[in-house]
């Protein structure tokens, strides 16, 4: 870290004790600055020994996130599922996965979460079941016509002997968003909607069943404790009455001239035929006066891919949700003045509404940020994913670089933020997976076109020199359910706890300085004139982050004391490219 020239935390790097039930660590609108950490429970920790994490292993880590000094845990979806998309296609939104563990541990769970300090959010996948959901089966069964069938979104077929797809509408997963089924008495039949994989039948939120539903699935878990949920593909549940050919219309939308105010005609309401459409929004106020009920008020964060901060403001007014992932952040290039104009946009459009920003630099959807910025950086957003990236000449050890200052510069902007497990590990993508490992449906749905998302999923290290490296017990049956790389022995919790110098040490260093500094977190942020190739901004009561991204080295701000950076100073004290340095201004 350089520690001449940019100063240890010293005692602020042990851990900070947290009553669990002081008033202190529970702020009405805790949200505002929270750091919120995703857990992927397949790839976290492995409790049981066979090759699965589990709600087990979880809880027995639990410890090292309080440590780590986030304020929250999200879990990705836990809930019993056949794993056609890693849990994503829910078979029953009530219980847990056995792979997992049982509802009673997902108590304990909640339970200790809490005992701990932490808040615990849940993942909630409204726009589509499993195709073994009770209900959809009862859809099969019950005919064309039936009240079962129109939980769903059933058509019949164009074409002579309607044997084609209803409209034109295409998977996000690849090839057309129809599947055709069998009826029960054995003949060619109706077709129904699914925008991801063919065991993803997507619900129709028309009808007042599947609202009422939902809305007793969010209470089941509110009454048990969970703290708020993560709303899944939140801008699609809404589709266009007739459900109308999209033609050649793009997703996401183009860009249109917010600098100038000026918006474009194809920016209106319900211009895309099932994404961010205005009828969603109407679910979501009924589902905030239900978070509000709740004396203890419970939270939702959007996933939603509107690519336009003004139109991502809409899910976040203050009758609606609370935050919504900041996919612009995440999708700029390592650009000073692309990041300073997603960063003005962002805070601009949600201040309207009186919304923090939630920034977030990967998840369990893109490739990890070390080799997103391994690779050049574009003029424009994009290269999110493995096949555009595999092309491109890599330097692993720039792009972890750049993964560091990206971090401290994250932490440094107003609102709150979203950790990825293994980001503070500093954990690549797994590019060279086998492809008889793979098990995302993208993979072979594009025929094999697209190498999928599992790159990102591998589990974690915890110790030890060689795969499972401390993910699964000592003693275990089955290797973990995605290969680790042999050469992770470095980047294991073990080996980086007592590095000072190290990703895990920074990320610690960060979020206590984080937690005590009043500047951070929720509040304003006001940009200083700086060098091209340079982002430094003053937050409020004197501190200052200094990110350079790509000029050569530039002096700190006069009258200012480095608190941390991202990595070593250079020998007269100036900050060197790719590094971001948190500083205190003297009043």
């Amino acid at each position: 870290m350089g520690s001449d020239h940019v100063p240890p935390v010293g005692s602020m790097a042990a851990m900070r004790p947290i009553p669990p039930d002081s008033p202190a660590s529970h702020p009405p609108d805790w949200w505002r600055s929270a750091v919120i950490y995703q857990i992927y429970p397949r790839s976290f920790a492995d409790g049981n020994g066979d090759g699965i994490g589990d709600l087990a292993g979880i809880r027995s880590r639990l410890p090292y996130l309080a440590d780590l000094g986030v304020d929250a845990v999200w879990i990705s979806p836990w809930y019993p599922s056949p794993m056609k998309d890693a849990g994503y296609d829910v078979s029953d939104y009530r219980g847990i996965d056995p792979a997992f563990g049982t509802l009673a541990e997902g108590e304990a769970l909640i339970t200790e979460t809490h005992r701990l300090g932490l808040r615990i959010l849940l993942d909630i996948v409204p726009n589509h079941t499993s195709d073994q959901h009770p209900w959809f089966q009862q859809a099969l069964s019950a005919g064309p016509g039936s009240a079962e069938r129109d939980r769903y979104i059933f058509r019949d077929g164009r074409g002579p002997g309607g044997d084609q797809p209803p409209n034109d509408w295409i998977s996000q997963f690849g090839g057309p968003a129809w599947t055709r089924v069998t009826e029960p008495d054995g003949r060619p039949g109706q077709w129904y909607l699914r925008l991801y994989a063919p065991e993803q039948p997507d619900l129709n939120w028309q009808n007042s069943q599947v609202r009422a539903e939902f809305e007793a699935i969010l209470r089941f878990w509110f009454d048990r404790g969970v703290d708020g949920f993560r709303i899944d593909v939140a801008h699609g549940l809404a589709k266009a009455d007739g459900l109308p050919d999209r033609g050649d219309l793009p997703w996401p939308l183009p860009p249109v001239l917010e600098d100038a105010g000026a918006h474009s005609v194809a920016d209106e309401d319900d211009v895309h035929p099932h994404w961010d459409r205005a009828a969603v929004h109407e679910i979501y106020r009924t589902w905030r006066k239900i978070a509000d009920s709740y004396p203890d008020r419970r939270v939702f964060v959007a996933e939603a891919w509107v690519n336009r901060p003004h139109r991502l403001a809409r899910y976040v007014r203050s009758d609606e949700l609370h935050t919504a992932f900041n996919f612009d952040f995440l999708n700029t290039p390592w650009r000073a003045h692309l990041l300073h104009r997603t960063i003005d946009r962002t805070v601009a459009a949600l201040g309207r509404v009186g919304a923090p920003p939630t920034w977030v630099l990967s998840n369990h959807d893109v490739v990890r940020e070390v080799s997103r910025l391994a690779r050049p950086q574009p003029d424009q957003p994009g290269r999110l994913w493995l096949e555009d990236l595999l092309p491109l000449p890599a330097d692993y050890e720039l792009g972890t670089r750049r993964a560091r200052a990206a971090v401290l510069l994250m932490l440094a902007l107003p609102g709150g933020a979203y950790i990825y497990q293994g980001e503070e590990l500093g954990l690549p993508e797994v590019e060279d997976l086998p492809d008889g490992a793979r098990q995302d449906p993208v993979f072979e749905q594009t025929g094999r076109k697209r190498r999928g998302r599992d790159g990102s999923r591998v589990p974690l290290p915890w110790s030890g020199d060689r795969p499972p490296y401390g993910f699964s017990p000592a003693g275990a049956t089955r290797p973990p359910w995605l290969p680790q790389p042999a050469d992770w022995a470095d980047l294991t919790v073990a080996a980086q706890d007592d590095q000072a110098g190290s990703m895990l040490a920074l990320y610690r260093q960060a979020l206590r300085i984080r937690a005590d500094l009043p500047a951070l977190g929720d509040g304003g942020m006001r940009w200083r004139e700086s060098p091209v190739g340079t982002l430094v901004f003053a937050r409020e009561p004197g501190f200052c982050c200094l990110a350079n991204v790509s000029a050569d080295p530039v002096a700190v701000p006069e009258a200012s004391t480095p608190i941390l950076g991202s990595g070593p100073l250079t020998s007269d004290g100036r900050v060197p490219a790719d590094t971001t340095v948190w500083l205190s201004l003297a009043a």
